[in-house]
């Protein structure tokens, strides 16, 4: 397979697309959930946003876990307002493709979350997830809070350790605070809840990051 470099390079502020001043339109409602998607969100919920390829299956993995109050399908950690799905794929955006995690911190934790992040995927790759190449599928963690910054760094070391002892290359993980979370179109929300043998690419590495305690139901 040939990666061109338009690929998974990523764009510079000034290359950017300009995007639109408008959001794009959604539903109000979590189709698995029925919680709503948008905020605002009752009090006492935190945030946590990531990055780990396609954004159908990685958001099935979140919206699974027990205190988790709804997920999202978006765009984060790039340039361009309002963007549509095709805008990012063409790797003039800067975005990545990402799920956003509304969570209980009573019922789940953000070591949790990263568990499930580390585990699913493979972080070692730069700018792509097995057969998903561009900048849009790159590995990330877009923290909320100086809490998170920390436990996402001391994760991606400890988990690189584990890594690099099973004979993977360094953690290319972006870890970056969260600027802006653009929600994706309607069609990708909880994408394989409605199409339930759609694509999904996810492979983790088989290792274990020994952080969280997390339950699914």
């Amino acid at each position: 397979m040939l990666f061109t470099s338009s690929k998974t390079t990523m764009v510079t502020p000034e290359r950017a697309l300009s995007g639109r001043t408008e959001p794009l339109r959604l539903t109000d409602k979590h189709y698995v959930l029925g919680t709503p998607l948008r905020p605002p969100y009752p009090a006492g919920l935190e945030v946590a946003v990531f990055g780990l390829g396609c954004f159908w299956g990685a958001e099935r993995l979140f919206w699974n876990l027990d205190g988790v109050y709804t997920t999202a399908a978006g765009y984060a950690g790039g340039y361009t307002a309002n963007p549509t799905y095709e805008e990012v794929c063409s790797g003039k955006t800067g975005h990545a493709e990402a799920v956003q995690v509304v969570y209980d911190p009573a019922k789940t934790s953000y070591a949790d979350l990263l568990k499930i992040f580390w585990e699913a995927h493979d972080p070692t790759q730069e700018m792509r997830q097995g057969n998903d190449v561009g900048t849009q599928y790159r590995s990330a963690i877009f923290v909320t809070s100086d809490a998170q910054r920390a436990l996402a760094d001391a994760t991606a070391a400890s988990f690189g350790s584990v890594l690099r002892s099973a004979g993977y290359g360094a953690v290319a993980t972006e870890i970056a605070p969260l600027g802006e979370f653009y929600f994706a179109e309607e069609y990708h929300q909880q994408y394989l809840a409605k199409v339930p043998h759609g694509y999904c690419g996810l492979a983790g590495t088989g290792q274990t990051c020994s952080v969280g305690v997390a339950k699914t139901e």
